[in-house]
């Protein structure tokens, strides 16, 4: 098994697509401006409490308030508090907690309203970011992840992923961590840290320590509420830290910088795997290059072709999503109807792990499988769909198929879901068109790179598309042109071209010669 990373940035965001065997399992985007990522640290200020929800509403500089439940307060809160109150009056210099008095828990469940009161500052994670018209979710016991740990102050636990099977391996690794672990800092040793040495393991947390002391050292400087602490490390590093294992083979970037973000990245978790980081410079974008787009284009619809003319529908609503299997037109080369019915169900179950995490979807799944007679064949299809799903880092759980042959997924959600709307109905014609947002992508892909060619420098650039097209780089205040001319420098005349296809455009040269990138 082979895995690959492609990296594609632009100016909003950078893209990252996780490969496997060449075919697209996951794909996540870190949008620049988002200043509200799971992980990140803020000193927000309680804006009220609701006793019926026993949960109170947290300003962390949202347009919509956090919302923090009190069994998401941990029972070190006042531990916490009294911690903060220290650092903020330097009686606490060092930032460590070997001296540190802890102070008696908070109840298991007791009212929000006794812990906490409008106004009062308190220190939040988000765990949730915000999705649809909720602002996010957060927790007051804080975690730091690292690659092998992740470290929970205030604590003294020693805990294990539950995915580590070996008796053996689970007690080396307890001893080892027990042995180093800092006073006063509780440890999860994450899968990623079977059969590693004593080194390795320290120097994560002495790097999580670091992690710590910084955002400590920003709570005497604050001079006003909300402000962020501590933020989750950037996407690329945040990704690997979770995913990267011995089976990757590259990582492809088609930025510089990012690249060298990666480079050192992986010098302090895996300096043997560096020379696996690629710079791409082809002219041909990175996401076409390796088969992304297409992949993309049709697995993002509502209906998701598979083998043997097999096909699902997946439906969203707002309380859940609902995924139909169905077997297609295909001609029928089984012995019977259950076999048929079991073939496709299992390419099916296959098909629906990787749209999971494809999407990202979360909360309710409800699957219609083809209907199966035999208990035993029932049995395959949920065992196999567990096996498929094991792979997928976020929290979720599988129930077994019901009275009605359904089976229901309980998913995690932390992030909006990754939806993208590969087509649209065509403005000229009839029938469906790529969006134009993704048009207008490879339209400011191909002119960054024409600007880009040293060739191009002294060469007036026309661009010749559809009318509609056009209309739509010349609308807004400031336009597309107006924006390409800050950014390149390069004033580009538009043509509209009434004889053009719809998605049809070229860059040309005041001789009509195509600009090559």
């Amino acid at each position: 098994m082979n895995k690959e990373l492609i990296i594609r940035s632009n100016s909003s965001a950078v893209d990252f697509a996780l490969l496997k065997d060449g075919k697209l399992i996951e794909l996540n985007q870190e949008i620049e401006d988002n200043k509200f990522s799971v992980g990140d640290i803020f000193v927000g200020k309680i804006r009220k409490s609701v006793p019926g929800l026993n949960a109170a509403f947290v300003n962390v500089g949202y347009e919509k308030d956090g919302f923090l439940h009190y069994h998401d307060l941990g029972p070190k809160l006042p531990s916490l508090v009294k911690y903060i109150k220290q650092v903020s009056t330097g009686k606490n210099k060092d930032y460590l907690l070997k001296q540190f008095r802890f102070v008696n828990d908070i109840d298991k469940d007791g009212n929000i309203g006794d812990i906490l009161s409008p106004k009062q500052t308190v220190l939040v994670q988000i765990v949730k970011e915000p999705i649809s018209t909720k602002g996010p979710r957060l927790s007051s016991e804080i975690s730091l992840a690292g690659r092998y740990m992740v470290l929970m102050p205030f604590s003294d636990r020693v805990s294990i992923s539950q995915k580590i099977e070996d008796k053996a391996e689970k007690s080396r690794l307890k001893k080892l961590v027990q042995s180093i672990k800092p006073k006063g800092f509780g440890l999860i040793i994450r899968t990623v840290a079977e059969g590693q040495k004593v080194a390795s393991l320290d120097a994560d947390i002495q790097q999580l320590l670091t992690r710590w002391k910084n955002l400590s050292s920003k709570l005497k400087q604050i001079d006003k509420f909300p402000t962020k602490v501590l933020s989750e490390i950037n996407r690329s590093s945040s990704i690997l830290r979770d995913i990267f294992d011995n089976s990757f083979t590259g990582i492809h970037v088609d930025d510089a910088e990012i690249q060298n973000e990666i480079r050192d990245y992986l010098e302090t978790i895996a300096p043997e795997k560096k020379s696996i980081v690629k710079l791409y410079e082809n002219h041909l974008p990175i996401f076409e290059k390796f088969g992304i787009e297409r992949q993309i284009k049709t697995s993002f619809g509502k209906t998701v072709s598979m083998q043997k003319g097999a096909y699902l529908v997946i439906e969203h609503t707002e309380a859940l999503h609902v995924i139909d299997v169905n077997s297609g037109n295909r001609s029928n080369r089984s012995k019977n109807q259950e076999e048929t019915a079991m073939e496709v169900n299992l390419i099916a179950a296959s098909e629906i792990a990787r749209q999971l995490r494809l999407r990202d979807m979360g909360g309710i799944i409800v699957v219609d499988f083809i209907d199966l007679n035999t208990n035993s064949n029932r049995k395959k299809l949920f065992d196999h769909l567990i096996d498929e799903m094991s792979a997928d880092r976020t929290k979720h759980k599988i129930l077994p198929p019901s009275r009605f042959g359904l089976i229901q997924i309980t998913r995690q959600r932390v992030r909006p879901e990754m939806s993208i709307k590969t087509k649209e109905p065509s403005p000229s014609v009839n029938g469906e068109v790529e969006a134009p947002i993704v048009l207008i992508d490879k339209i400011n892909t191909e002119l960054s790179k024409i600007t880009k060619n040293k060739s191009n420098s002294k060469e007036k650039i026309f661009l010749h598309a559809h009318p509609f097209v056009t209309a739509f780089v010349l609308s807004g205040n400031p336009s597309l042109r107006l924006k390409w001319y800050f950014e390149y420098k390069k004033w580009i005349r538009i043509v509209p071209r009434h004889a053009y296809r719809y998605l049809e455009f070229r860059f040309l040269n005041k001789d009509r010669k195509r600009l090559r990138n």
